[in-house]
């Protein structure tokens, strides 16, 4: 007969990933992508309707700084980014200073994703972070410590998230330069959504080799499950 823990051991954890997630691509991408056009619809110049819709991810910076009672640095980051951009474009009144901004957040995430490779812990082993329990927290921690193919893969992971973070600015540069300006907010995030789906491929296919090969998550989604069931098959 099943426990509670191992029916549902990774419900609040697996729903606070999918939070972490979802709430950060509805406020930075979704949400302003919506909003420009609905401005543009309404008959808002390019440059008003870009500032605009871009004001929403900074006032959710603001705000959960506000709420956290700390600003963390990409928050600080994108505000400042916001106000550098809308005062360069409003003194060269072209727009296209704005689109250039969503070619900076990714530039900026890529090289702080790459120079994690320095820190004590990637960031593929921070992103984990996100997925894991109390106990796959610690299953990660031993790993880490004892096996060199667990350290391997989750940096491999981490160049690989941080190059196609740099692609993605490298080709929103281009965009923001080359194409219309009301195509280059719809056209880079579909290119941004592409480039994401396919690094959480690729991501999920490494895990489930590492998982075959290894025996080990990389990400420890199951480690409380694996935990669980000795403990309830000893009560027995």
């Amino acid at each position: 007969m099943k426990t509670s823990a191992e029916k549902t051991p990774l419900g609040p954890h697996a729903s606070r990933g999918r939070s972490a997630l979802l709430v950060p691509l509805s406020v930075n991408i979704l949400l302003p992508l919506a909003m420009y056009y609905m401005l543009r619809a309404q008959g808002i110049t390019q440059w008003a309707a870009l500032l605009l819709s871009s004001a929403l991810p900074a006032a959710h910076a603001l705000v959960t700084a506000v709420v956290r009672r700390r600003a963390a640095f990409f928050d600080l980051f994108v505000v400042g980014l916001l106000l550098v951009s809308a005062g360069t474009s409003l003194i060269s009144g072209d727009p296209r200073v704005l689109l250039l901004k969503d070619a900076a957040l990714p530039a900026a995430l890529g090289l702080w994703i790459l120079g994690s490779l320095f820190f004590s812990r990637p960031f593929a082993f921070h992103f984990g972070d996100q997925l894991r329990g109390s106990s796959g927290a610690g299953a990660a921690e031993r790993a880490w410590r004892e096996r060199p193919e667990f350290r391997e893969a989750l940096r491999g992971l981490t160049v690989l998230w941080g190059c196609v973070q740099l692609l993605d600015a490298t080709l929103s540069t281009v965009m923001a330069l080359a194409l219309p300006v009301d195509v280059v907010p719809v056209v880079g995030r579909v290119v941004s959504f592409s480039l994401l789906g396919l690094v959480a491929m690729a991501t999920v296919r490494r895990s489930r080799g590492f998982r075959a090969r290894y025996g080990i998550p990389l990400f420890g989604l199951r480690a409380a499950a694996a935990e669980a069931r000795p403990a309830a098959s000893g009560t027995h």
